[in-house]
């Protein structure tokens, strides 16, 4: 009987299980990192001093706030953070620009080729994100798909460069995180009720009428659901810069690698880390108390 007390009843298993979670895979590495960001580099394994140290039984806890000061001194990291913001947000635009046509077409659509366009969008990703990237380099490179094309056509007589340059950054991004913003959208557009699209249609709107006041406004979680989930990780992103883009685009994830695994710098890398999820913070909160006011609406 005293054994079954402590024993936890099945709803709090499984509140539980969520929370233990993320507590294993989110919350502790967040404090080993944030612990890191408040050490010293230094030349040894592991590359940075302690910060609880145990002597004569005395623990003396050493919070290095120089990683933190040395950010806000260094014109790199605040260009890189600019840069990342500036990347992501231009990318989530050009996302929602070509994506809601997109998932609008797919609403719209019979049953049946609902399916097909559901299929088209996801197909992609079936394949390893990293040799889809690959492949646009063979296809924006200056001996390239696209270059040797329109030279065959006689549209130019030079190669126009496009890789290692912001535009390749964008086509990339675009690419890989279209149907993040697809999926959002598309599950919100075919909930839309069309019996208010038919009244609108009787009283004599014209159709743009209509989707600017019926239909853009009944979409906005979508917009905001898609438009967070491809800013958020396009600010960390490294692959797509590094691959496609030159020495001019400056995003955090590079420099992060760089302070990692070229300089060895660990603090200072941390340091970014935790910057950058403070910054990324800001639209999660709005966006989570966006949620909590429609949820509290539709009840």
């Amino acid at each position: 009987m005293r054994i079954k007390k402590y024993i936890p009843g099945g709803r709090t298993l499984v509140i539980g299980i969520p929370y233990t979670w993320l507590a294993l895979f989110f919350m502790v590495p967040f404090a080993l990192v944030a612990k890191i960001s408040f050490s010293e580099a230094q030349i040894a394994i592991p590359p940075y001093s302690d910060v609880f140290r145990y002597v004569d039984e005395t623990l003396t806890v050493v919070l290095n706030l120089g990683n933190y000061l040395f950010l806000t001194g260094d014109d790199l990291y605040i260009a890189a953070y600019w840069g990342s913001v500036q990347i992501a947000f231009i990318s989530t635009l050009l996302c929602l620009l070509l994506g809601y046509p997109m998932a609008y077409a797919m609403a719209r659509a019979d049953d049946k080729l609902k399916t097909v366009l559901l299929l088209l969008v996801l197909l992609p990703s079936w394949t390893s994100f990293l040799i889809r990237i690959y492949a646009w380099i063979g296809i924006l490179k200056n001996n390239g798909l696209i270059n040797n094309l329109l030279m065959g056509l006689g549209v130019i007589d030079d190669p126009i460069i496009m890789l290692n340059t912001n535009f390749a950054v964008y086509v990339g991004i675009v690419y890989a995180y279209l149907p993040f913003m697809v999926l959002p959208l598309y599950a919100n557009l075919v909930k839309l009720d069309g019996s208010l699209l038919e009244a609108s249609s009787d009283l004599g709107a014209r159709p743009w009428k209509t989707f600017l006041t019926i239909t853009l406004p009944l979409s906005k979680a979508g917009i905001i659901a898609g438009s967070m989930l491809v800013f958020i990780p396009v600010v960390g992103e490294f692959v797509i810069p590094e691959l496609l883009g030159g020495p001019e685009t400056l995003m955090i994830g590079k420099v992060l690698w760089q302070e990692f695994f070229n300089n060895r710098d660990w603090p200072i890398a941390a340091a970014l880390a935790i910057v950058m999820l403070a910054l990324l913070s800001v639209p999660i909160a709005w966006f989570h108390h966006y949620q909590s006011k429609e949820m509290e609406g539709a009840a």
